[in-house]
Parts: structure tokens; sequence; C-alpha cells
């Protein structure tokens, strides 16, 4: 293609746009941008409906940049077709305060879907807004008036499908033949390294041929009608996702091009000047953009009021034959909750001994009849955890409106798919697996932290009392480092009633979480007796009376609770004045005032004894330098959980014996 055509003289602009932004920080990566720009903006400017004006109107496409280190180029992007991102945003790149970080971080940056940078995570939450559409789609589109119909794009990388959690996302993808789900994979075969020749040989074509998707490959990564083609072709298959394979080369048009060092390092000053000039570029000028280039990109500003206009337009005459469905598609997709959406959660009996993984499973669906946007399931262990929603289908291909996700045994990406979801908006998902296994879901959870969506994540057989499935299975240091991620609220309720008011509190907050759940079944506390709802919402209260100042006080979280309540009993005997002091979140505690605080655990209190039924490592915060704590720093035993729990100093004795000798 000429290079006086206005098409190659935008992708040009594009493209040193982005190494002008490397360069002028002295950091980044110049490389991944220079070779995908051409698909970039055929992609923005010919299929992505899209409004730069108003970046968040309901029935958009989604785009993804997963390969998050190409940053620049998805900036010199939302600058050109005119998102509020100034060209002096762009000059501070990766600096202090700029809204143009190192990698693209949602909600801080007009137009950014999704943060990204962990390769393959991009990839697995396009699967989530994917699933996100199709389920709102089979609720709310009408005949003649499809109120939700978008596309979710993404451009992937080498190194994003290198990443295992690729491989569950894309398996999970092609069974539910998602087929508004449109990747782009920058085929360039260099990583940091140097070929991906070294370590990446297999067929990717072959690969996501047998996943169910839609495979096509462009040869020439700058052949703009090709790639247009392309594109056009994979939106015509809508029983499949599509992946195009096109040939790419990094750092196009630098002395470095095809070379690894284009990837992550500046093209510096002289390598600069040598890409402009071979690029038919003023070679003086930074972050130059010439007026026809700005005049052709301004269509895109057009064109996206137009679309966003002519849906507002179906939007109105939908609601005036569908009056509550379009008033409830306002509510949930604003993220609103409805009147009266906890009026189920009833109060467990107190006289009844409930596992808080089966409690959590009643007020799933207790939740559920009121919140019809409710959806999630689990890693092949819904019975186990208690994640179905009765009376609601699987998600599927032939039942879009499946509330029950069968996300297989893909912990990795079902965390991702969950944030995807969220990210969509419209819906509250949720994804359980065994506390244990959150391990494999890190990524994700931090993103969902880093992101703060409305992700929830269910984790049970949350001790030692796992019993017989042994170390393997017995969660010790997990619970601790959940708490270390922040803006990640973790719950440990002690009972069914906790559980209740954790679940309420996750719904209302719209923030990140965590239950971690027991397998045994537990008593249930007195809600006539103990401030169980308001004192959850605190994080930390006091369960058993006392003098003001008491003579020790007990603090536990989740099943060890009961254990502090009767060693409380004991002591109470024996003439030890004691204060039992429930903790189910640490973080809520730790957003009270000092007050507060200092009312449960008053300073000039020194005997404190911690107990939990994991590592000790954190609690000197509360317990301080007179105190005790009775933790686990070793792994787990198989035999019966009570045995267990027994053995590591779980048990009445043992705690009643360290509380008299403070």
């Amino acid at each position: 293609m000429p290079k006086n055509n206005i098409d190659q003289k935008c992708v040009n602009a594009v493209r040193l746009l982005a190494a002008d932004m490397v360069e002028e920080a002295n950091s980044g990566h110049p490389g991944m941008p220079l070779g995908a720009a051409p698909m970039a903006y055929v992609l923005w400017t010919k299929f992505l409906r899209h409004n730069p004006k108003n970046p968040t109107w309901p029935n958009r496409d989604r785009f993804i940049l997963s390969a998050g280190h190409g940053s620049a180029l998805l900036y010199a992007m939302l600058h050109l077709t005119g998102y509020n991102l100034s060209i002096d945003e762009l000059k501070r790149f990766r600096q202090w305060g700029s809204k143009t970080p190192g990698h693209p971080e949602y909600g801080h940056t007009p137009g950014v879907e999704a943060t990204t940078g962990p390769l393959g995570q991009g990839f697995a939450m396009g699967v989530g807004m994917a699933l996100a559409e199709r389920f709102m789609a089979s609720r709310f589109n009408k005949s003649g008036m499809d109120v939700v119909d978008h596309y979710t794009y993404s451009i992937v990388s080498d190194g994003d499908l290198m990443e295992g959690i690729t491989s569950e996302a894309a398996s999970i993808a092609g069974h539910q033949k998602l087929g508004k789900l449109i990747y782009l994979y920058d085929d360039n075969h260099i990583s940091i390294e140097g070929d991906t020749n070294l370590a990446f040989t297999e067929d990717v074509v072959g690969r996501f041929d047998s996943y169910g998707w839609h495979t096509q490959r462009v040869s020439d990564g700058n052949d703009l009608a090709a790639i247009e083609k392309a594109i056009k072709k994979a939106q015509k298959e809508d029983g499949k996702p599509s992946i195009i394979a096109i040939r790419t080369h990094i750092g196009f048009g630098s002395p470095k091009q095809d070379d690894a060092g284009a990837h992550g390092s500046p093209l510096g000053e002289d390598g600069l000047r040598q890409t402009k000039k071979n690029l038919g570029w003023s070679e003086d000028k930074r972050f130059y953009v010439p007026d026809d280039v700005r005049a052709h990109f301004t269509s895109c500003v057009e064109d996206g009021g137009k679309l966003s206009a002519e849906w507002q337009g179906l939007f109105k005459r939908y609601g005036e034959g569908n009056v509550e469905d379009a008033k409830r598609f306002e509510r949930e997709i604003a993220g609103a909750l409805s009147d009266g959406w906890d009026e189920n959660l009833s109060n467990f009996a107190s006289n009844e001994k409930v596992a808080t993984r089966s409690a959590s499973g009643k007020i799933i669906n207790a939740l559920a009849a009121n919140l019809p946007n409710l959806i999630g399931g689990s890693a092949d262990l819904a019975p186990s955890n208690n994640t179905i929603i009765k009376g609601a289908s699987g998600s599927q291909y032939d039942h879009p409106e499946g509330r029950n996700i069968h996300f297989g045994i893909r912990e990795h990406a079902m965390g991702a798919i969950v944030n995807g979801m969220a990210l969509h908006g419209g819906v509250i998902p949720y994804a359980a697996t065994f506390l244990v296994f959150s391990d494999y879901m890190r990524p994700s959870l931090r993103l969902a932290a880093l992101m703060d969506t409305h992700s929830m994540f269910i984790f049970t057989h949350d001790s030692v009392g796992v019993g017989e499935d042994g170390p393997t299975h017995q969660p010790i240091e997990h619970v601790m480092s959940l708490r270390a991620i922040p803006n990640l609220t973790v719950f440990r309720p002690a009972d069914a009633n906790e559980t209740a008011a954790a679940w309420r509190l996750a719904i209302d907050r719209k923030k990140p979480a965590v239950f971690a759940l027991s397998r045994q079944n537990l008593p249930t506390l007195d809600v006539d007796k103990y401030p169980v709802k308001g004192g959850t919402a605190r994080g930390g209260y006091i369960l058993t009376l006392s003098e003001e100042k008491p003579d020790i006080i007990l603090i536990a979280t989740g099943s060890e609770v009961h254990l502090a309540l009767e060693a409380h009993d004991e002591l109470k005997k024996k003439g030890v004045d004691v204060r039992v002091v429930s903790m189910p979140s640490w973080e809520l505690f730790e957003e009270q005032s000092a007050e507060y605080q200092e009312s449960v655990l008053p300073i000039d209190v020194k005997k404190r004894v911690a107990i939990e039924a994991g590592v000790t490592l954190g609690w000197e915060r509360y317990v301080g330098d007179e105190g005790r704590i009775v933790g686990i720093d070793r792994f787990g035993k198989s035999a019966p959980g009570g045995e267990v729990f027994k053995d590591y100093g779980f048990s009445v004795e043992n705690i009643v014996n360290i509380a008299l000798e403070l």
C-alpha cells in the first residue's frame, strides 16, 4: 500500500506516537506497537462499536489489550480516536500521576476495559465478558429489539498463548461456542529471550482448531485489506469463538525489526530517528500528528456518537413496551440493587449445626430469588462447594440463560472469567473451589482487588478440619496470604449467621470478596444473644460480656470461635474474667474507627490469645508482645479432622492452659 495512503499514514501515526512515548519515558515496549498497529487501526476504525465521548455506553464492543506491555499502542489509539486522553498525557507515559501507566489499568484511563499485563489474564477476562454478554442477551432481548448485541475483541501475543490460563480459557470458550469473541493474535515470533522457537514450537492454529475455535491466518500483518477481510469472516461465524493469527514483525520499520531487543527497551535517539525516516515521517518532531490524520480519526467520534444514539433510541422504544425489563436492565447495568434484594435472608436457628459451606449454599439460593443477575459456578466441585442455584439451568450454548456455570477443573481461568463478567457489568458473578486451590487463582484474585471488581470467590474446606484428605488438601497459609492482598475483603465466618451477614455485605459493598468456609458442621450463634449482623459488618466484635477491663481476651475466627466460647466457660469457672472476640474479617475491622477498635480490644488489656487454624504470621498485630497465638506453622496430617485439630493444639484444655499461663 503506498505510503501516502491515508490509512497507511494513520497506521504510522499510531506506530510513532507509541515509539515517542517509550523514548520520552526512556522505558517501555516499542516493538509490539510498531508491529501490531495495522491490526489495531483496522479493528478500531472499521469494526469496533465504541463512543469515545461516552466510553461506558452499555452496548459498546469491548476491547482488551491482553498483551498489556504494548500499552503505548492502546494509548495512541485512545488519543487519536477522541477519548479524553490528551497529548500531554502521552508525553507523561509511565510517569507518576499520569493516565498512561506502564500497563493498562481499568478505572484509571478512559477507554481501558481491563487491567492487563500478567499475560493470559486479558485473554481469559475476554471470555468472561463474552459469557456475560450472552447471558444478558438471553434475558433482555426481544424480537427485533436486541438491546444487548456486541462483540468482545482482544489483541493477544505469543506470551499470552504460552500461559496455562489461556489454554483453560480457550477450552471453555470453545465448549461454550462464544461466537461473539474475536481475538487478533500478534504472531511476531519474538519473546524477551529471542525467537519463540526457543520454547514455543507448537501449531498454535491447530491447537485452537482442536478447542473448537474458528481459525484464520493473515500472512502479512501490514495488509490492511486482508485483516479487514478476516475480521468480517470471523463476525459471520456465530457458533465458534475466533482467533486470527496475523504474522507481524516486532519493531517494524526500526533498526531492531525482528529482534528481541525491540521488545522491552526504547529504540534510542538514533534508532527512533531512523525508524521515522524508514516510515516516511518527520524525523525531528516528537508526538507529531499530521492534520489529515487527525481529521481522518474524527470519524470515530462522529460514528460513535451515532451508534450510541441509535442504541439509545432502540432502548427507548424497548422501554415503552417492556417497562419492567427496561428498569431492571438499567438497574443491573449500573450495578444497583433492587429494593428488598436481601429480604429472603432469614436467620439460622441456634439449635442447629450447619457447615458454613452449606449455609452459604442456602444463602446463594435465597439471594438468587431476588437477584436474577447472580450467576456463577465451581471448578467441578459445585455439590461440595454448595454453589448450585436450584431450579436454574446450566450455562451452555443451547441454554444461554443458564445461571450455573460449569467451569470444569480450570481454577486459573475461572477466576479471570469471573473478573471479566464483573467488568462487563450487569451481572454479579461468583466462583468456587477448595481454599487450598485458591493458589491456582491468585493472579486473578490480585487483579480483582486491583480493579475493584464486584467478583466473589467462595473457598470451602477451610482448615485441617478437612481431615482424611491430608496435607495436600488442608489449607495452612492460605487465609493469611489472601489477607495480604490489598483491597480484598476476606471473610472467615464462625457460623451460618455470620456467613449470611458476610454475603449481605459482599453483595452490598460491590467490592471483591473471599469467603473461607468450613466443611464440618458448626454450632449456630444465637442472634438474640450475640450481635452477629452488626458485628460482622464491623469485622470484629465482642461475643461475651465481661468487665470493662477483662483479665484476658480470646480472639478467634471461623470454627475456632466455638472453641474460644467453650474455653471461656471453663475459665469463668476458674474465676478468670474472659472476653471472646469473633473477627470474621480483618479488613473490615481495620476500617473501623480507633475508638471502636479500642472498645473491642482495649490497649491496656495485654493478655490476649489469638486462635486460628492457620499460620500464626500476622496475628502479632492483635496479640502484642505479651499475647500468645494458637495456630499451625506446619503442614497437616491425614486423619479425621477432629483428631488433627486436637493434635495441633485446638482443644479447650490447651486454650485454657495457655490462658492460665498468661
